[in-house]
Parts: structure tokens; C-alpha cells; sequence
């Protein structure tokens, strides 16, 4: 005896080409005006996160390649005047060497202010004025490490909320779809429960990369910032006493 197997269902059909139609280009030709602003939103955060992403790796691995051979050569340079001019030979974005050259700039500056008998060296002692100077320079460099960091972070944040309003919305419009069709089928409410998936895996896709850039860079920042807080204590002790303090 055979099995007679019953014909598939007239729907079957349909709800695989509605299955179908689940993508990209459904998505796209659907938007309306949130739904575009909520995917043009995304599409500059992603961009814009990358941009940094890419920025801040190649000024950090050049920061760091560089931060050994700019701080072993001022020192190892026996004279203070030559090692100057090597500094001042460095690429305008290498911090190091623009603290260093902050220092010895506030030390020009002071010994001047004394020649002259200016007021300046009264108010102020020389380890004072390049304390000061030091300060001042380690603050600017560390803030320009910083560049980009802010948007990682508000991109990492609020991409996923943003995709989630555009599910939201496109969970609405499918509702709005059924109820005004009074039809419930796949085909009905494909696309727009589409659309909201997708979207919400676009908020997932641009948020994740920035907040690992984000804490990828946070923490490369901190071994520079220790480096820079370093080499400014050892600047200090050397134009302020005119040696360099060993065995710190």
C-alpha cells in the first residue's frame, strides 16, 4: 500500500518569495522619512567612527614607535643644545619632544626674565616656572591623544538605540500594514518586520566596533599618559638642577 502524500499548500509559495524579500533592498525601497533618518544617522556614525578608528591607530603607533628613540636620544645626547635641535627635528605631531622643548623654552624664558630683573623671576622660581610649563604641555598632548575618543564613545552608546528606533518603527508599520489589509500573512508583514531587523542589526554592527576602538585607545592612552608624566619628572629634575635624577 502506498502513501498518498497531500499537495502542498497554496500559501507555500508565497510565504517563500515573502521570506525572500526580507533584505537590503527591500529595506531601501521601503524607508520612509524616519526610516531614512534613522539609516542616514547610522550610516555617518559608522563612517565617522572608522575614520577615527583608523586616525587614532596610525598617530598612536606612531606616538609609541617613536616615544623610546625621541626620550633615549635627548638623553643620551651629551650636549643640551644638540639634543634641542634634534628635538625640534621631530615631526610636528610627536609629543615628547614638544614637552621637552616646552621645558627648555621655560628655561630660556626665566633666565631672561632674571637677567633683566624682571618680575617674573621674582614671583616665580625656576623649578616653579618649568613645573609649570611641564604641566601645561602634558595637558595638551594627553588632550590631543584624546581626539576622536568622545565620538567612539556617544557612537558606542547610542547606535543601538537608534537601530532599536528603527525596529520600532518598522514593527509599527507592519502593524499598521495588517491592520489596514486585514491580512496577517507572511507576505503582509514581511518587509517590515524585515526592515526592523535589519535596522537593528545595523545599530549592533556600528556601535561594537567603536566601543572596542574605544577601549582599545583608552587603554594604549593610559601607558602613554604614564610615559608622558615620566619623562616630564625627569625634565624637571634635569633643567631645574642641571642633572638628571637617576634611579627613579
Amino acid at each position: 500500500m502506498f502513501l498518498q502524500t497531500s499537495p502542498a499548500p497554496a500559501g507555500g509559495t508565497t510565504n517563500a518569495e515573502a521570506m525572500k524579500s526580507m533584505g537590503f533592498d527591500h529595506l531601501i525601497h521601503n524607508f520612509d522619512f524616519l526610516g531614512w533618518i534613522v539609516f542616514v544617522v547610522l550610516v555617518v556614525m559608522s563612517f565617522s567612527s572608522w575614520y577615527f578608528i583608523v586616525a587614532n591607530a596610525i598617530r598612536n603607533s606612531m606616538v609609541r614607535g617613536r616615544a623610546d628613540k625621541v626620550i633615549n636620544g635627548f638623553w643620551s645626547n651629551g650636549s643640551t643644545q644638540d639634543a634641542i635641535r634634534e628635538l625640534e627635528a621631530q615631526p610636528k605631531g610627536e609629543p615628547f619632544s614638544k614637552i621637552a622643548l616646552d621645558a627648555a623654552s621655560a628655561v630660556a624664558h626665566h633666565q631672561q626674565a632674571s637677567a633683566g630683573g624682571g618680575r617674573l623671576a621674582e614671583s616665580l622660581s625656576r623649578s616653579e616656572f618649568i613645573d609649570r610649563a611641564l604641566r601645561q604641555a602634558v595637558a595638551r598632548e594627553s588632550l590631543r591623544l584624546e581626539g576622536g575618543l568622545t565620538l567612539l564613545a556617544t557612537v558606542g552608546s547610542s547606535a543601538p538605540f537608534i537601530g532599536l528606533l528603527g525596529t520600532v518603527w518598522g514593527i509599527y508599520h507592519a502593524l499598521i500594514k495588517i491592520s489596514a489589509s486585514g491580512n496577517a500573512s507572511m507576505e503582509a508583514v514581511a518587509g517590515p518586520v524585515g526592515e526592523a531587523l535589519i535596522m537593528t542589526a545595523f545599530g549592533l554592527f556600528t556601535a561594537i566596533p567603536a566601543v572596542l576602538a574605544y577601549n582599545f585607545f583608552n587603554r594604549s592612552n593610559r601607558l602613554t599618559y604614564a610615559q608622558f608624566d615620566e619623562f616630564a619628572h625627569d625634565l624637571h629634575d634635569f633643567f631645574a638642577t642641571g642633572a638628571r635624577v637617576e634611579g627613579k
